[in-house]
């Protein structure tokens, strides 16, 4: 299950009860070495091949399935770049609003954390990343 940050929870009060907006943008897969935590405050892997993911090909919407009974899945295939500089292990990811610094959104635990050496790459095929909305 997923969690929404700090900063979602606010957004989506303010424009859900108080009368405010959200417009929405990028969505950006990130990858954490660390709990990224409701504050978005966690470590964010730090390596020079690493670049966060764009989870979307040409809008934002095509990006995740349509939402059914409060869940929806990446729609497509997420490649990362091999890592380059040292052995990492993920431990988390993320969801952005944008492909440097941004807002984090949403975030989770891996459900098995990988250890990468130089030269692997992390996939996450089609479903694989859920939203989950309780």
């Amino acid at each position: 299950m997923s969690a929404f940050s700090d900063y979602l929870e606010s957004t989506l009060i303010n424009a859900t009860l108080r009368g405010g907006t959200y417009t929405g943008g990028g969505v950006y897969v990130a990858l954490f070495t660390g709990d990224p935590t409701d504050a978005g405050t966690g470590a964010e892997l730090v390596d020079s091949g690493y670049v966060r993911q764009r989870a979307h090909a040409s809008v934002a919407s095509d990006g995740f399935t349509v939402p059914a009974n409060g869940s929806t899945s990446n729609a497509r295939n997420l490649i990362f770049p091999a890592i380059v500089d040292a052995q990492k292990t993920i431990t988390h990811w993320g969801i952005f609003d944008a492909q440097n610094s941004g807002n984090l959104l949403y975030h989770a635990a891996m459900l098995n954390p990988k250890t990468l050496d130089p030269t692997d790459v992390l996939s996450f095929p089609i479903g694989s990343l859920i939203i989950t909305l309780s």
